[in-house]
């Protein structure tokens, strides 16, 4: 996607596009990036830095419900995020360490977040216990120095790839598949939900896809203009002939 442009999130860079990320043949683009952090002791954190890819029918998809919105209109609303979460298009999200984390670390608090959105909307069951399990499992043993990241594939049928990485590089396969679309859709839901952990993200969502649907409801407009002039040279020859004589 051409218009898309990289972006830094203190000194890390997200690149404009993702190509055949872990668990996927598609090319994504950076639709948004922001960090996470916390206040502590009256001052704010970061721990981590984010970015969300989504692939290109992302745009069209969404554009029909939420074009001529503005990007604050966006921002507030859980809908569009939710929307976001659940269409039928590849997601894939990095998260980079600012601060060193352990694995335990992160995968219990994004498991806690899980599991208490689950209750909440009463949906937690043996499968998501299970699936949850495996997920706590999968980074037991991992460390994430400053620069590290950990890598989401999010499938529309179901599956997370999850993928680690010790620099800006990404692996060609990943480190556990996870066959659950309730968690695979709630890494995501944590992060850009409505209580995701990084407003900063969802921010620069909300600005980035509000001007891609501008642009494409441009593009489509200037598509649609041909095929009007050309009805409307086809009416005048219908009404009017063609103007030749014998």
């Amino acid at each position: 996607m051409a218009s898309v442009t990289e972006l830094q999130v203190e000194n890390y860079v997200f690149p404009s596009t993702i190509v055949k990320p872990p668990g996927s043949t598609n090319t994504l683009f950076l639709a948004g990036a922001g960090h996470r952090g916390l206040d502590i002791g009256g001052k704010f954190v970061k721990f981590t830095a984010i970015g969300v890819y989504l692939e290109e029918s992302a745009v069209p998809f969404l554009a029909t419900k939420w074009k001529g919105k503005s990007s604050e209109e966006l921002t507030n609303s859980v809908e569009f995020f939710r929307d976001i979460v659940t269409g039928p298009f590849e997601k894939f999200t990095r998260v980079t360490m600012i601060l060193p984390l352990t694995g335990k670390q992160y995968s219990e608090k994004v498991a806690e977040n899980c599991v208490a959105h689950w209750k909440a909307i009463g949906t937690y069951g043996d499968a998501e216990s299970q699936a949850i399990e495996k997920f706590l499992n999968v980074f037991q043993s991992e460390t994430f120095p400053p620069g590290a990241s950990i890598l989401f594939t999010q499938s529309p049928l179901g599956s997370l790839t999850i993928s680690f990485t010790k620099d800006d590089s990404i692996p060609d396969t990943g480190n556990a598949v996870i066959e659950n679309k309730q968690l695979s859709e709630a890494v995501l839901e944590s992060i850009i939900g409505k209580h995701g952990v990084s407003p900063a993200a969802k921010c620069s969502l909300a600005e980035r896809l509000s001007e891609l649907f501008e642009k494409s409801n441009a593009e489509a407009s200037v598509c649609k203009k041909p095929e009007l002039e050309q009805s409307l040279l086809e009416n005048t020859i219908l009404n009017h002939g063609t103007g030749y004589r014998n």
